[in-house]
């Protein structure tokens, strides 16, 4: 490989800490929320992830790249994250359906990226110290200036990300003979939840982040869908109030991570920026309705808060997650409005709860047969 000598490279974190790698050869210096994931596979759909957007992320498995990348694992159009960390970075693959290496998949889209990080070292520090703004650089920036520069990059409490991720415009996913029409909006949609939505008999239009209740009621959907995305949910007002007319449709709504956080604000339901966000394929959850674990893909930074929702007379709490007890599923008690704070449409895996897309049609078929 041309890739021979590679230059030295930092990590830079806004409380001064440094950690030293080696730039896989893409110059450049990159800004995020630094963050880690758990997963031990699946590195391509997390790149690709809109709910990413604004963050550097450290891979926990310690190989990267070894099965390059493939178009049909992608979960939007272009790499989401601001920059990778990583242990070892493999610039040759061996899967034989893999379309490319890593390194061209990366060159093509100019991502920065570290490695030879001691990753267990970082992700040690960060679950002790709390998410934080960084900084990496292969280009050779002083420390002094990466310092300056990072002091102007904007904390993740109160920044709005979903305007810099969702569609520009409407756009439609599925068969349109099907069954169903569903109205999703788009807060930075993954494409695994469409694929489970349209083979489900489902026809979707997708639509901008600050698109009207009037403009998705046009539709004249069956049921509402509120996407993943990235950011604090808080700033997102008009989202908010669209929301609120939504649930008073009395339609079927079904709300995943940001969607499910802007769910519980319509109820006047805080959130909170969590100090170490939940990023992996393997948390644990409980289902308080059938008493049954599962094990799920989760990606936030953000929390509903479950004190205030315990006395909210119209929610009541569905899942929570085992390791910390923080909110991880909502329904509403008197509307056919339920969310969750992890995946169910998880690429690769896990698919414990994909039934919860069942469970979003069966309340529109209900629905549909009480309106008939």
């Amino acid at each position: 490989m041309k890739y021979t000598t590679r230059p030295q490279a930092i990590l830079l974190l806004a409380d001064g800490t440094i950690f030293y790698g080696k730039s896989i050869g893409i110059s450049g210096t990159t800004f995020g929320e630094v963050c880690f994931n758990t997963g031990m596979t699946g590195y391509q759909e997390i790149f690709t992830d809109p709910s990413y957007f604004g963050q550097i992320m450290v891979a926990t498995n310690p190989h990267i790249g070894n099965y390059g990348v493939n178009e049909n694992e992608v979960e939007s159009e272009k790499i989401m994250i601001s920059g990778l960390v990583c242990k070892n970075f493999s610039f040759n693959h061996s899967r034989p359906d893999s379309e490319s290496n890593l390194y061209d998949y990366f060159e093509k889209q100019n991502l920065v990226c570290i490695s030879d990080v001691d990753t267990r070292a970082l992700v040690g520090y960060i679950r002790d110290n709390g998410a934080q703004n960084a900084v990496i650089s292969t280009d050779g920036t002083s420390i002094e200036e990466l310092k300056k520069q990072l002091e102007n990059v904007p904390n993740m409490v109160g920044l709005e990300l979903a305007s810099k991720v969702s569609t520009k415009e409407p756009y439609f996913f599925g068969n349109e003979n099907a069954t169903f029409k569903i109205s999703a909006l788009d807060l930075g949609i993954k494409r695994n939840i469409l694929r489970n939505l349209a083979k489900r008999d489902c026809y979707i239009k997708v639509f901008p982040y600050n698109t009207s209740f009037e403009e998705l009621k046009s539709f004249n959907p069956d049921g509402y869908f509120l996407s993943n995305g990235p950011g604090d949910p808080e700033p997102l007002e008009g989202v908010i109030n669209v929301a609120k007319q939504i649930i008073n449709t009395d339609k079927p709504v079904f709300g995943i991570c940001l969607g499910h956080q802007i769910i519980g604000l319509a109820n006047g339901i805080s959130t909170y920026k969590m100090f170490n966000g939940h990023r992996g394929i393997n948390h644990p959850v409980m289902n308080v309705l059938t008493g049954k674990g599962e094990i799920t893909s989760q990606n936030h930074g953000f929390a509903v808060n479950r004190e205030e929702l315990e006395k909210n007379q119209d929610l009541e709490i569905t899942h929570f997650h085992i390791n910390d007890n923080t909110v991880a599923g909502m329904r509403m008690k008197n509307k056919d409005c339920f969310s969750v704070q992890y995946h169910p449409e998880a690429s690769p895996g896990p698919h414990d709860s994909s039934y919860l897309f069942d469970e979003f049609i069966t309340n529109i078929k209900n629905n549909k047969s009480v309106l008939a």
